[in-house]
């Protein structure tokens, strides 16, 4: 017992040191699992050589998930110990006696039996299966040296199917496939007693092999590790097939064999040995020293047979003669290995033996299941003997046991995804694309397939859950191992079932299609033989099936409540590596609903740690897209015959955490697809459609694409080429530009890369010939060619891969060619999406895009409709930093400007160098100085841009395809204000050039008073007589009236500011033509002292209708589009007005181009040249009426002689405090406080005031983006339920936002908000500068008061605009002290300050906007208004951003009816929906440019309105707002239209009040959950600042 217990410990610490060596030891304990040995780590993606021991079973393992037959070659390649040295050493005979090791360190069959014993069952599986491919043994008896038993792998082998042709299927061309354990072949064991001299294993090879296709099966001591002595691996029983192909030059057994190889001695493994005994057909008996035989052998039952060496030294004749003797052995049962004898013959004579051994015992054929009663009989442990095992196949047994006719089961006991799911998958797609409406109202329509929907929904909840799948989702909610079990127990079986299904169903096909008599059975046997696949995707696809349907009943029934863990349930089985179904592809269709909440717990599973990349191949069927990814990924799609791919299937594997680093992902998606091109979909006529759309979805989902490309001059290949082409075009347009790498199978020549450069340059033009005509039929012409859609290169985007057998199935191994290349393409794979620019997606977001695309792909024309969450997130977070960027850059030039204003209305007024200056230089110099800050400021927008789009977060690619707009907007705007600084400073320097004028008359007259007055003081003085105030005001009074009467020759002239209204006319009609010109000078302009409003009447205007469809109101949109342009000319001339300011004829030319660029913005609408001379003729004879108006108020302001007098008190006062030498101290000081700087305190805080108000509205998360604007009036009118509000937002939308912003406004300053803050701030800022300038003009020398006032005067000519006045006021004798004044000035300073915010605080809000020199009102409106256009059909506004946007969008339109459309033939209201009318046939009518009548269906608009992008909108509830309010105000808008109320569908009179604010709130809440950086709008102001009149138009539907 002592020595027994100390071999035992010797032998445990035998395995124990191993296991340490290959660094296992952890492993031994915990078991490898597959979710271990299946993630992406640095060991799986980097080619490393073996180094150590403890990189050698790391690396086997690696090159055996990939089916490398190259993974026992297990030396040292570090090392190169046993390689010769090249260098010259001289003769060493010792040396080269003594012989020179291999350099392997382990024996392989070591490395193989520790890996079985440090894996779980599953990894021992996935072991087998990939040796087996290797047509390596495997192991059915693995011994544990550590308990001293040994265990029959039968759960190891169970995933082992084998596939061949035996003799009596020669003549039929048929075959055999099924599962290896449940074949009946008879096994033929060989094993070993004592020392033999014979390689048992090396003989097996060769008895397998034929010359032509050898290879080793069975490690032996001439392969390399195979002379290694074994530490662990005596005992183990390996097995191996020899399978026959069916041709009899090529096969050695015309019938399966099974090999059986016990290892080491059988002395030492007496219950293997007596294991195979018991199931062998025969052994044979390797063995040289016979005397052993004769002990070990006479009391074995089996069939002996005995190999020996004659030439070996222990080989004894007598005993050899004895052995026959005793074992009653016949020369048929002994072979001998004589000298006479070479190896060939040896071997030809063993496989002589096998075959009669073979013919004999066709009774005694054990399949390798029923083995494990034999071993439980001997003691040998089973490994499918463990408690979980037994009871998930128990439960699986329970399932799959009541599958007899597989059709009829799938109808009784899978019923939901039978017929009522494809009827639930035709309506679905009907409703997008309408293709049976007819004439029915669209709505109605689409509410009757509903109804449809549910009542189908309704009939899948009747049938309740069947037994089968009660059983199967309880069986999935055991423990995580068990249910692993259970799992592969039912595909097992399942796979079993469709096999043995299949088989016959194709016999019988093939005898029935050789009469091809009876149609209608063959028919029946193609339904059949389609529909006889069952795998576990169908119970999980039923799981689906009943979860959607529960989600149909309300939300607190009690079936639905208890299917709500089932998408949990189906996240774990995703987690565990179990293929999850994304398409179904016996329906075509994916369950949204189940997909979606599957792939909500998979990311709180992971706790949101979920960012994926996804790999996803495509090509034609049975190409073996399955095997690249199996043998790229070491994964298990379904390969083997009859089991081809349905639909797609996307599989998850774990990134390890150094790899998450190079990757940024937590896992990789790999998605496998159903072949293109199959032949059972190729009778269908929607085949095409069928694999258009697949490509579509997946190419879209994927972050790289595998094109598998088998037989490259195929006809199929150029069809799935064209496919694929359409696929990354449409994935391009929705700012997916995808890569993708053509996998060129079976290219076995290694020059292949060379000799195929020119069929890779043929490829290519293929393809940019195909992308050419997928753009021309995508209308996307400008993708001329592939490279444009998508990254490819024709040095790097080829991979040529050799063919997966290394000769001849089923005996040959996978070509260890394929299995580098495959690696090779797995590494380049890895690094490419490790250099990605784009971010990973994370579930929720890989959620929505399938959820989008497939929507979008259910649609016939595919770009035109797609748009989703993500984009659309990616399109706010843009347009939100660009109008941030923007409203930064037009700041910065309002704060420019202004000081340029500022500067030019002080030029002259204080400087004495300024007066002898020119202007017109001051002005040249400005308009460069502000070129130069415009090209600053452009630049730097633009490289904001540049590096936006260079970030790889923020989903930034997604709206790749917007940055040119986004640049050419950038460009419009610096051009924009450009043109509005260049007048601005234009018209503000004419303007100080009249008044320059005006001020040289004021200066001169005040100076001549002055000096009249000065001359009176002297002579009063020289009379030497004390004068009374009464004889004063005589004497004063009497000078004033002599002087006054000689300055009245100094008024200036008045202009005609008619005529320089017409002259400006004239000029802005001259390029127009003569007609023009002629229709202009018929008349002159009209009186408007009474204003009469402009009419638009046309004469022989031909009103245009439609088939269906017409709208009558081009009248009223022409005259509305007047109107707007007349109101918003009119704004332009009264903020003009407001300035108190001359007449210029700036302002003339500012209006005539507001005109010019509001027709050109609705040129759609033809308008003639009689209509613009017209309109342009009545808006500038009301701007002439009103301009002359303000001529005669700034002249009447600024009259000289005016001026004067208002000064005479002034005079009159100081002439008297002059000639009484009173002080003038306080009393100047407050007359130029409250005269001079309080006025202009004033006007800086008018003119900042404006841009405080708009950032403080844009806080407001209503004015944050177009859509939430849109959301808040919506939610203000529903509010509010009157018919008239509605109506002026619909057909006067843009007076109607003006308005609401208006109030808004106002309410939001009158109640929640106060400008007080803004009004102090600036005001302190000014009296903070003038404190600064009387402390600097003190510390200067001024000879009298009236320099001290210039010097204050002068150094706030920069901030504020001080009245010329100022400094006049000061007569040259005024005695006031200087330091004295100052003390004055600096006190009325404090009371001023006092006075000002008292004064803002006393104003409403009203009159400050009245006063702001920026119109908030329209500077709001325009940052809300965006381009302006409305829907064409609905006329609901246009949302898209960018200045220069192509395309015109909204997330919300409106019922027909709305925009006046109504029936040609009944007169009445049209009530469908425009988002559901583009995806049909219907017709809607148009007149071309000649005023011709044409048709268009609506599902073809674009080509009408190319600049409208109207996607089709499944959803019924989306709209439900405008359903309700054309419900609810049917008669009014009929009668406001002047035609019959809308048909409206009884399902809109449904919908409450509170459902409408209900899917209003619900479109706001996703716009919400959108716009994440919005709150940053908060901090940084994002609208921007218009310069002088900037207007966008309307633009009506036709």
């Amino acid at each position: 017992m002592v020595k027994r217990s100390s071999k035992s410990n010797a032998t445990n610490t035998r395995l124990e040191s191993l296991l340490e060596d290959l660094g296992l030891e952890q492993q031994y304990k915990d078991k490898l699992t597959l979710s271990t040995v299946l993630q992406i780590d640095e060991k799986s993606i980097t080619e490393t050589s073996v180094g150590s021991v403890r990189n050698i079973a790391w690396n086997f393992l690696k090159k055996l998930m990939m089916v490398n037959v190259t993974a026992r070659n297990v030396k040292d390649k570090v090392s190169h110990s046993c390689e010769v040295s090249l260098e010259e050493t001289g003769f060493n005979p010792d040396f080269l006696l003594a012989g020179q090791t291999s350099g392997a360190m382990l024996n392989p069959l070591d490395i193989i039996t520790a890996l079985f014993l440090c894996s779980d069952g599953f990894v021992q599986q996935e072991l087998t299966l990939k040796m087996s491919m290797c047509q390596f043994a495997v192991p059915l008896l693995l011994p544990n040296p550590d308990t001293k038993q040994c265990t029959m792998m039968l759960w190891a082998l169970r995933d082992i199917v084998k596939k061949y042709r035996p003799q009596s299927l020669l003549e039929s061309k048929g075959f055999i496939e099924e599962h290896i354990v449940h074949s009946e072949i008879p096994m033929v064991s060989f094993v070993r007693l004592g020392e033999c001299s014979l390689s048992k294993s090396e003989i097996l090879n060769k008895l397998l092999n034929n010359s032509q296709q050898y290879h080793d099966t069975f490690v032996h001591h001439n392969m390399e590790g195979g002379d290694c002595p074994r530490k662990i691996s005596d005992g183990i029983v390996e097995i191996a097939w020899y399978l026959p192909c069916g041709k009899k030059n090529i096969d050695i057994f015309s019938e399966p064999v099974t090999v059986a190889n016990l290892r080491g001695d059988i002395s030492s493994s007496i219950p293997q040995f007596a294991f195979l005994c018991e199931t062998s057909c025969a052994v044979f008996v390797f063995c040289d020293k016979l005397d052993l035989a004769c002990d070990m052998l006479h009391k074995s039952k089996a069939d002996i047979f005995l190999v020996s060496n004659s030439q070996s030294k222990n080989f004894n004749k007598e005993d050899f003669k004895r052995l026959g003797k005793n074992l009653k052995l016949t020369d048929h049962k002994i072979t001998l290995k004589t000298q006479k004898i070479n190896d060939a013959d040896f071997v030809t004579m063993l496989q002589g033996k096998i075959r009669s051994v073979v013919q004999k015992c066709s009774k005694f054929r054990m399949r390798i299941e029923r083995m494990a009663d034999v071993a439980h009989d001997l003691g040998i442990k089973v490994d499918e003997d463990c408690p979980e095992c037994l009871k998930a196949k128990e439960n699986a047994n329970a399932i799959t046991s009541k599958v007899h006719d597989t059709l009829e089961y799938k109808e009784t006991q899978l019923p939901l995804q039978g017929q009522i799911w494809k009827e639930l998958t035709s309506l679905e797609k009907e409703e997008c694309r309408l293709r049976n409406a007819g004439s029915e109202n669209i709505d109605s329509y689409k509410s009757f397939l509903q109804d449809k929907k549910k009542l189908l929904r309704k009939k899948q909840n009747s049938n309740g859950m069947s037994t089968a799948m009660s059983c199967f989702i309880n069986a999935i909610s055991t423990s995580g191992i068990e249910r692993c079990y259970f799992l592969k127990w039912m595909r097992l079986n399942l796979d079993n079932l469709s096999r043995q299904k299949l088989s016959g169903l194709r016999e019988k096909y093939k005898e029935e299609s050789k009469e091809s008599k009876n149609k209608k059975v063959i028919q029946d046997l193609d339904r059949q033989l389609s529909g006889s696949s069952l795998g576990v995707e169908h119970f999980v696809r039923e799981m689906g099936q009943i979860y959607e349907a529960s989600v149909s009943l309300p939300e607190d029934h009690p079936s639905r409540l208890q299917l709500q863990h089932l998408p949990r349930l189906c996240a774990e089985l995703l987690l565990e590596g179990l293929p999850l179904e994304l398409v179904d592809g016996d329906a075509s269709n994916i369950p949204l609903r189940w997909v979606s909440d599957v792939l909500f717990e998979l990311h709180q599973l992971v706790s949101c740690q979920s960012k994926i990349l996804v790999i996803t191949v495509l090509g034609v069927q049975s190409t073996g897209k399955s095997t690249l990814l199996n043998t790229m990924f070491g994964v298990q799609f379904a390969v083997s015959s009859g089991r081809c791919t349905r639909g797609a299937f996307m599989l998850l594997i774990r990134v390890s955490e150094e790899v998450k680093e190079k990757l940024n992902c937590d896992f990789l998606m790999i998605i496998d697809t159903e072949g293109l091109k199959s032949p059972e979909l190729a009778k269908l006529d929607n085949s095409y459609e069928h694999d258009n759309e697949l490509a579509t979805l997946v190419v879209g989902l994927s972050d790289i694409t595998l094109i598998n490309i088998a037989m490259e001059n195929s006809t199929e290949m150029k069809d799935i080429l064209q496919i694929v082409v359409h696929a990354f075009l449409r994935m391009k347009e929705v700012g997916k530009r995808r890569k993708c790498l053509f996998v060129h199978q079976n290219v076995s020549d290694i020059s292949a890369h060379e000799k195929n450069f020119q069929d890779r340059k043929l490829l290519l033009e293929q393809l940019n010939a195909m992308t050419q005509a997928a753009a021309k039929m995508e209308k996307k012409d400008k993708n001329k060619c592939f490279t444009d859609v998508m990254e490819y290169s024709t040095e790097t985007g080829n991979w040529y891969i050799p063919g997966l057998w290394n000769g001849t199935p089923p005996m040959a191994p996978v070509n260890a060619g394929y299995s580098e290349a495959v690696y090779e393409l797995k590494k380049n794979i890895i690094q490419i999406l490790s250099k990605s620019e784009s971010s990973a997606n994370n579930v929720l977001e890989f959620q929505e895009w399938i959820r989008s695309l497939w929507t979008a792909v259910k649609y016939e024309n595919f770009i035109f409709s797609f748009r989703n969450t993500l984009v659309a997130d990616a399109y706010m977070r843009l347009g939100t930093e660009y109008n941030k960027w923007e409203y930064n850059f037009r700041k910065d030039m309002y704060t420019w400007v202004t000081n340029a204003q500022t500067r030019i209305s002080n030029y002259g007024k204080v400087s004495v160098e300024n007066d002898t200056g020119d202007i017109g230089k001051l002005l040249s110099d400005l308009k460069t100085a502000a070129c130069t800050e415009l090209s600053k400021g452009e630049t730097k927008l633009l490289e904001k841009l540049t590096q936006y789009f260079k970030q790889t977060d923020g989903h930034v690619n997604l709206v790749e395809r917007y940055k040119e707009e986004f640049m050419t907007g950038a460009k419009v705007t610096r051009r924009e204000l450009e043109k509005s600084i260049i007048n601005q400073l234009t018209a503000t320097v004419e303007i100080r050039q009249g008044m320059r004028e005006l001020e040289k008359i004021k200066e001169n007259l005040t100076q001549e008073i002055e000096e009249r007055v000065l001359e009176l003081i002297l002579r009063c003085r020289n009379n030497q007589t004390k004068m009374t105030d009464t004889e004063l005001d005589r004497e004063f009074d009497n000078m004033w009236a002599v002087n006054i009467e000689k300055l009245l020759c100094f008024r200036p002239e008045m202009i005609n500011v008619t005529s320089r209204v017409f002259h400006c006319l004239q000029a802005n009609l001259s390029p127009k033509g003569s007609y023009a010109s002629e229709l202009l000078n018929k008349t002159k302009l009209p009186d408007t002292k009474r204003y009469q409003p402009f009419v638009y009447n046309p004469k022989g205007w031909i009103e245009i209708a439609h088939t269906f469809y017409y709208n009558d109101d081009q009248v009223n949109t022409v005259q509305r589009l007047a109107d707007s342009i007349i109101d918003a000319c009119q704004q332009s001339v009264n903020s003009k007005k407001q300035r108190e300011s001359n007449y210029h004829d700036t302002y003339t030319v500012e209006i005539l181009h507001m005109i010019d660029e509001r027709l050109q913005q609705n040129e759609d609408l033809k308008l003639d040249i009689e209509f613009e001379v017209l309109l342009k003729k009545h808006i500038c004879a009301r701007a002439a009426h009103d301009f002359e108006v303000m001529q005669n108020n700034f002249l009447e302001k600024n009259d000289p002689y005016g001026c004067l007098y208002e000064k005479k008190e002034k005079f009159r006062a100081d002439f008297k405090d002059v000639f009484h030498e009173r002080d003038q101290c306080q009393k100047k000081a407050e007359e130029f406080t409250n005269q001079f700087l309080r006025p202009a305190v004033e006007d800086f805080v008018n003119r900042s005031l404006g841009h405080d108000i708009i950032g403080e509205m844009l806080k407001c998360q209503k004015f944050s983006t177009r859509m939430f604007f849109q959301y808040s009036i919506l939610l203000d009118l529903i509010s509010q339920n009157q018919f008239g509000l509605f109506h002026s937002y619909i057909n006067d939308y843009e007076a109607y936002v003006q308005q609401w912003i208006c109030k808004q406004i106002i309410s939001h300053f009158s109640s929640q908000a106060s400008t007080s803050e803004f009004e102090n701030r600036h005001i302190q800022a000014c009296i903070n500068r003038i404190n600064a300038a009387v402390k600097k003009a003190k510390t200067e020398k001024n000879k009298t008061l009236k320099c001290f006032v210039r010097n204050i005067c002068e150094e706030l000519s920069d901030k504020l605009v001080i009245s010329q006045d100022a400094v006049g006021t000061f007569m040259i004798l005024n005695t006031a002290e200087q330091d004295q004044f100052a003390y004055y000035l600096l006190n009325s300073l404090k009371q001023m300050e006092k006075d000002c915010q008292q004064k803002f605080q006393d104003t409403d809000i009203y009159s400050k906007l009245k006063k702001c020199s920026v119109d908030v009102q329209h500077e709001l409106f325009v940052r809300v208004i965006g381009c302006g256009k409305q829907c064409p059909f609905c006329k609901a506004p246009c949302e898209a951003g960018g200045a220069a946007h192509t395309e015109h969008w909204t997330s919300l339109h409106h019922s027909q009816a709305l925009g006046a459309w109504r029936s040609e033939f009944s007169e009445e209201l049209v009530s469908d929906i425009c988002t559901s009318l583009v995806n049909s046939d219907r017709n809607f009518g148009y007149y071309d440019d000649n005023g011709k009548k044409c048709y268009q269906p609506f599902n073809r608009y674009q080509e009408i309105y190319p600049d409208w992008k109207i996607p089709p909108d499944i959803s019924l509830e989306k709209s439900d707002y405008w359903k309700y309010v054309m419900a609810n105000f049917n008669e009014d808008f009929a009668k406001a239209y002047h035609a019959k109320p809308a048909d409206i569908p009884q399902a809109w009179k449904n919908i409450t009040k509170d459902q409408a604010e209900k899917s209003l709130k619900n479109l706001a809440e996703v716009v919400a959950q959108l716009a994440v950086v919005v709150t940053e709008l908060a901090e940084v102001v994002t609208q921007p600042v218009q310069f002088g009149a900037h207007f966008v138009a309307t633009r009506r539907g036709r």
